[in-house]
């Protein structure tokens, strides 16, 4: 995503920032990206006494109730609560927060024709997790390129073919508007329009506040390679996972896997695709971006050191790894996601 460091204009007025959530929504989808506008406004304000607050955030609920119940059995109401009936007033950005009750909504009529018109008006609109699939119901996302929750991605690409759903990446602009992935994605995502709207040190700020990466990059994948062989029932498969992580400088071919695991090679890359759902190559591959990606995010060590140490042997092998799996070459990634970050 493009970031801009041009602050408000001193004269701006407050931008609303609304939510929209149906009952039975996911409460992160909310009270996440809902308290780091919050702060950020908070933030603000302290560092620009002499201007106003920046954001005016709200609830609004896709019901009459004003209140929403969250799927968790918590409530959601208070001051900054409406319907979506009760909006007045200019809307900057729309986001709609995801959950089971989305379903619901999505046959809500009213809602849908308020969501098209709405559409017309605001900034930026996007949606949180499931909430794509509010999005979706009124023709929001047609012609799209979208994110969802990985777990719901292809029932939203069968649903709604106009879309096309990207079961990967955390978050996606595509043009005016911002879909994300499930939960924390939607932090990530309020970060990255703090940053647009009043600068990265006051997204920085927020982001150091609440314990959050500042720059979690958008087209990040939603998995960790790490966490992708947990689930096997096969103790060759677990110890290989572990094994490979911890001796990714060495030369790691698919015949040196399976000696480790006691099986031959063949039968090996046979067992670990089922398992893993990707190569042993791809494996090693994704592992080595992810621990080269953390060096980048968290070192000043030289590219060279880091090829070597995540096993590429060469800074060219990884910049394509880079490029194939993050569409970012690494010297870019550095300087676009971690520059304020590492010290």
């Amino acid at each position: 995503m493009k970031r801009s460091r041009k602050l408000l204009p001193a004269k701006n007025p407050s931008r609303t920032i609304v939510f929209l959530a149906a009952p039975s929504s996911q409460i992160l989808d909310v009270a996440g990206p809902f308290q780091i506008f919050v702060r950020a406004a908070e933030l603000f304000v302290q560092d620009y006494p002499a201007r106003k607050t920046p954001y005016n955030v709200l609830l609004a609920s896709t019901t009459r109730r004003r209140s929403v119940a969250t799927n968790c059995g918590l409530v959601l109401t208070g001051t900054a609560t409406k319907t979506f009936r009760t909006l007045r007033g200019p809307i900057d950005t729309l986001l709609v927060a995801g959950g089971s009750g989305v379903e619901v909504a999505a046959r809500d009529e009213e809602l849908l024709v308020w969501l098209q018109k709405a559409a017309q008006r605001v900034r930026r609109i996007g949606s949180i997790c499931t909430g794509a699939f509010l999005l979706a119901s009124a023709g929001l996302l047609d012609g799209k390129r979208v994110a969802t929750h990985w777990k719901w991605a292809a029932e939203l690409a069968n649903k709604f073919k106009h879309t096309t759903v990207d079961p990967d990446p955390i978050y996606i602009r595509d043009g005016k508007t911002y879909t994300t992935a499930g939960v924390t994605a939607g932090m990530d995502l309020a970060l990255a329009l703090v940053e647009e709207d009043l600068g990265a040190p006051t997204a920085l700020k927020v982001a150091r506040e609440m314990v959050l990466y500042l720059r979690r990059a958008g087209g990040q994948s939603q998995f960790s390679t790490a966490l992708s062989l947990q689930a096997s029932d096969r103790r060759q498969i677990s110890e290989i996972r572990s094994w490979t992580h911890d001796n990714l400088r060495l030369d790691l071919p698919v015949e040196k896997l399976a000696a480790k695991a006691g099986m031959s090679p063949r039968n090996f890359a046979r067992v670990f695709v089922k398992d893993a759902g990707t190569t042993p190559a791809r494996f090693v591959e994704c592992l080595r971006v992810e621990a080269a990606r953390r060096r980048l995010e968290e070192s000043h060590d030289k590219l060279e050191k880091i090829a070597a140490d995540c096993g590429f042997g060469s800074i060219q092998r990884l910049r394509r790894s880079f490029l194939r799996l993050l569409h970012v070459p690494p010297d870019d990634y550095r300087h676009r996601f971690t520059d304020l970050t590492v010290k």
